[in-house]
């Protein structure tokens, strides 16, 4: 383990590492609410977040590939094209933190509706580590200080803004929650 361990810190598969992290936070994440819920009888929010993960996870793959594509045929890179290089990346990251954002927001506050307040409290705590989790899965696909910190501060906003304002988060981002209301995951191992 010792070997494997150094090799998965080293510089080189700083990548790798970012991927590895957010699919064993994701999963460590998911478990966790679900063992805290399940007693309380709220199973059903973390099945939504895991449908909605998944679905995320679909969604940044898609994004960051055809994104990738677009920066090679339009010659966009660090050193030709910086300014259109790191803003087109703040751009569709923030958009799709924003909409993490608001698919639990929304989830959340469909959830909370005649729950004793302490565990809505739990219920919402859920909700912004979602928001933390989800900032984590897109950092993996944007490098970069700069994407990390701007997507980091966004989802905690955006999910106060869209806890409070939840027909704004409904308007622009009804396509993500179509995704997942029609998605079945389980039906694929039928």
């Amino acid at each position: 383990m010792g070997e494997f361990s150094k090799w998965l810190l080293h510089e080189d598969q700083k990548e790798l590492f970012d991927y590895l992290f957010a699919v064993v936070l994701n999963i460590f994440f998911l478990a966790l609410i679900t063992l805290m819920l399940w007693p309380l009888g709220k199973a059903s929010f973390a099945l939504h977040l895991a449908k909605g993960y998944w679905v995320f996870w679909t969604v940044v793959i898609i994004t960051s590939t055809v994104m990738i594509l677009v920066q090679r045929s339009f010659r966009m890179d660090l050193d030709s094209r910086f300014n259109a290089y790191v803003i087109s990346g703040l751009i569709l990251s923030g958009f799709l933190q924003l909409g993490w954002s608001a698919f639990v927001a929304l989830a959340v506050r469909t959830s909370i509706t005649g729950m004793p307040v302490w565990m809505a409290v739990v219920v919402i705590v859920a909700g912004v580590v979602s928001c933390y989790v989800a900032a984590v899965i897109v950092g993996a696909f944007y490098n970069g200080a700069l994407y990390r910190m701007v997507n980091l501060l966004l989802a905690i906003f955006s999910f106060i803004v869209f806890t409070i304002w939840p027909a704004l988060g409904a308007a622009i981002y009804g396509w993500f929650f179509d995704l997942v209301r029609r998605f079945e995951p389980f039906g694929l191992f039928r």
